[in-house]
């Protein structure tokens, strides 16, 4: 079990920092735009509290979606009021056993609390670098993403279709966070565009 608050709290200062002349800047995650990769990060927040609780959204367990033409004029207070809500959700001892559903899959609750950390983790860093903000992440949720990306790419060498591309090579004395992205698919050196 893994308090997810830290890495919630950070994503959450993030989205609040995005500036409106951003959204449409490239991010780290092919074809995804920062409003994209916003919407992302609602949508995962909210499907991931239901995993939490076990409870079915409205409209049911979808897979993920990315689309900024749905993020509205509130989304500065609404992800963030999201984001704390899952952090919440994920403290509750019976949210890491049993089975859950999450973008539209049946999982082990436990499976899904990783699959949480590593999405809050990624993406902070994601959204991070996209906007020039700062990054900082929990050594041990950092850890944790750390270990579960890991274990996919030793599973799925080539990459995880919807989830992750192909591990980019990253030395092993690289910092911790530049593995993880290294083996998300994702180029740790990746600079955003001038703005």
């Amino acid at each position: 079990m893994f308090d997810l608050e830290p890495a919630t709290d950070v994503m959450a200062a993030l989205v609040r920092g995005v500036r409106d002349e951003q959204l449409t800047a490239s991010t780290p995650c092919p074809q995804l735009t920062v409003g994209d990769l916003l919407d992302h990060v609602d949508g995962l927040s909210s499907a991931f509290t239901a995993a939490a609780t076990k409870a079915p959204l409205d409209g049911g367990s979808q897979p993920p979606s990315a689309d900024a033409a749905r993020l509205g004029t509130e989304w500065r207070h609404r992800i963030p009021e999201r984001l704390a809500a899952l952090a919440v959700a994920w403290r509750e001892d019976t949210a890491w056993r049993g089975m859950t559903k999450a973008g539209g899959l049946d999982l082990p609750a436990d499976v899904a609390g990783a699959v949480a950390i590593d999405e809050i983790v990624v993406h902070g860093w994601d959204l991070a670098v996209a906007t020039g903000q700062s990054f900082s992440c929990d050594t041990e949720l950092l850890t944790a993403a750390y270990e579960f990306v890991k274990a996919s790419a030793e599973q799925n060498p080539d990459g995880t279709p919807g989830l992750f591309g192909p591990p980019v090579e990253v030395p092993e004395s690289a910092p911790l966070i530049e593995r993880l992205i290294g083996l998300s698919g994702r180029d740790p050196r990746w600079v955003a565009d001038p703005r």
